[in-house]
């Protein structure tokens, strides 16, 4: 049965969004106790898949036993794995906030939630480029009808604008894969990397260094990568805070794909192809920070604030992946969960706040008293040091990791940057929270009280940078193995390609799944 755990991640969702919209008119408490069972259920495989590629053994999952490089394959590795579970412990906190009523705000909710979790998992654990595309679609149109779940103005303008930039991203995501199919006849990440590393010709190589190209400019739209970022503030801003949240790792998968892809596709032994988007990630990430350190800065709404934040782990996480070498990359993996959580906790905190101000909303203005401002206050203090990265939380230790990655030169250019990003992020904190919680204005507290659903969905994701702090040291291990992994995609194409020279091996490859250490 080990073998099918991979596909776990992403027929539990199906089941689920399938039983939940079949009967969409069902009690609300019947359809929120399976959406909650059904993301509790993927966290504890998610624990299972880390704990099965502990070992650093890639295995992989072939869909109607079609061998690769010719079938649909599923594959995991310690980062693909990783990946799973961050999604659903981020997922699990966030459809806790919504079963507390922002869920019955509009139709399908909870069945649409496990659709874009079918379209996310899929997106880690795909093993060839166009399922990733179709992972990527499935993941969007989703993300479409939650982006404007209640309605309102500004949340169905902002999901027009999210709607048609993403419709012309899926557009060049097409071309690209158009050239490189042509190019080199298949679409299966392995197989291409094991083609590249062969050896092409001239007029080969010209096309899939055009369809490389091509390619990272998609994945440099959904990770939000300037100047490709203009959708996501606004688009986060206005959207329901339980699907903001979830938002948080929109962006992770935008760089996860451009990880998997050039460390694996465009490696060492791509030739003239290796090392392909290294010097677009560097400077690009050093300009989206530095666009995202003024925005944030600017920032007058807590939402708002929250998503020029996660612009700036955007910018964070391209500068460690620019760098290309094996400690940026460990940084890299560490910081990317401490941020994508406690951002999402932010985001459901930027709400509750809302609710308990009224017309002020989540506005840095003075208004009526919060009804419970010192649980609120705890919890955005905590946050904010966490996500800003001061000490002694998760965030110091994930940006000390990148800064210390740099090498003599990088420094000269990441050093500043970073900290002065850090700096707009302390500005525009302190000016938030006086405003709200020590400033606020004469009449008495109204508005809805956290409750256990929202008080555990926000707690929970914005503890997990005092959790993460305290593990650091087996974090930045597996972290470290992660990296490692990752710089050696011989091992990745042994895996899914290599052939077996006995009997035994190959009964053992021969079933729906394979595996090779």
């Amino acid at each position: 049965m080990s073998q099918h755990l991979l596909i776990a991640p992403l027929v539990l969702p199906l089941c689920a969004a399938v039983l939940l919209l079949w009967r969409r008119g069902g009690a609300p408490i019947i359809k929120r106790s399976l959406g909650i069972g059904a993301t509790l259920a993927l966290v504890v495989i998610g624990i299972a898949l880390v704990h099965m590629a502990g070992d650093g053994v890639i295995r992989y999952y072939a869909l109607g036993d079609w061998q690769p490089p010719f079938g649909i394959v599923l594959v995991l590795d310690r980062l693909s794995a990783m990946m799973v579970l961050l999604t659903a412990v981020l997922a699990l906190g966030a459809i806790l906030y919504a079963s507390a009523g922002q869920d019955e705000d509009g139709t399908n909710f909870q069945g649409l939630f496990q659709l874009q979790l079918l379209g996310i998992n899929g997106a880690f654990l795909t093993g060839d480029l166009f399922n990733l595309f179709v992972f990527f679609e499935v993941l969007l149109i989703a993300s479409y009808a939650l982006l404007m779940h209640g309605g309102g103005r500004s949340r169905t303008g902002a999901g027009m604008h999210y709607v048609a930039l993403n419709l012309a991203g899926s557009s060049l995501f097409l071309f690209a894969l158009g050239i490189l199919y042509g190019a080199l006849g298949t679409l299966n990440m392995a197989d291409m990397a094991r083609q590249i590393g062969a050896g092409l010709d001239a007029h080969q190589r010209g096309l899939v260094h055009a369809g490389g190209l091509l390619l990272l400019s998609v994945f440099a739209h959904k990770s939000a990568m300037l100047p490709l970022h203009f959708w996501l503030p606004r688009a986060y801003a206005a959207a329901p805070a339980p699907v903001a949240a979830l938002f948080a790792i929109m962006t992770k998968i935008g760089l996860y794909a451009i990880l998997r892809v050039y460390s694996l596709i465009f490696a060492d032994h791509a030739g003239p192809l290796a090392g392909l988007a290294q010097p677009w990630l560097w400077w690009c990430g050093l300009a989206t920070l530095a666009v995202a350190g003024v925005g944030v800065l600017s920032a007058r709404d807590l939402r708002l604030q929250t998503s020029y934040l996660i612009l700036i782990s955007v910018g964070t996480l391209l500068c460690a992946f620019g760098m290309g070498h094996i400690e940026s990359i460990t940084a890299a993996l560490y910081y990317i969960v401490h941020t994508t959580l406690v951002t999402g906790g932010l985001f459901l905190l930027a709400d509750m706040i809302a609710s308990q101000r009224g017309r002020a909303g989540a506005r840095a203005v003075r208004s009526r008293p919060l009804v419970q401002p010192g649980r609120l206050g705890a919890l955005y203090f905590i946050g904010m040091i966490a996500v800003i990265g001061l000490p002694p939380l998760s965030g110091a230790i994930g940006k000390a990791l990148v800064l210390s990655s740099a090498g003599e030169e990088q420094a000269l250019w990441l050093w500043p940057i970073l900290l002065l990003a850090g700096l707009c992020g302390i500005i525009s904190a302190s000016r938030a929270g006086s405003t709200i919680f020590w400033r606020a204005g004469e009449g008495d507290p109204e508005g809805p009280r956290m409750g256990w659903r929202r008080g555990l969905g926000i707690t929970g994701l914005i503890a997990a940078s005092p959790v993460l702090t305290v593990l650091a040291g087996p974090m930045s291990d597996y972290a470290a193995a992660t990296a490692h992994q990752l710089s050696d995609p011989d091992h990745y194409l042994q895996a899914i390609l290599g052939n077996p020279t006995t009997a035994s091996e190959a009964a053992d490859v021969s079933h729906a799944g394979g595996e090779s250490s």
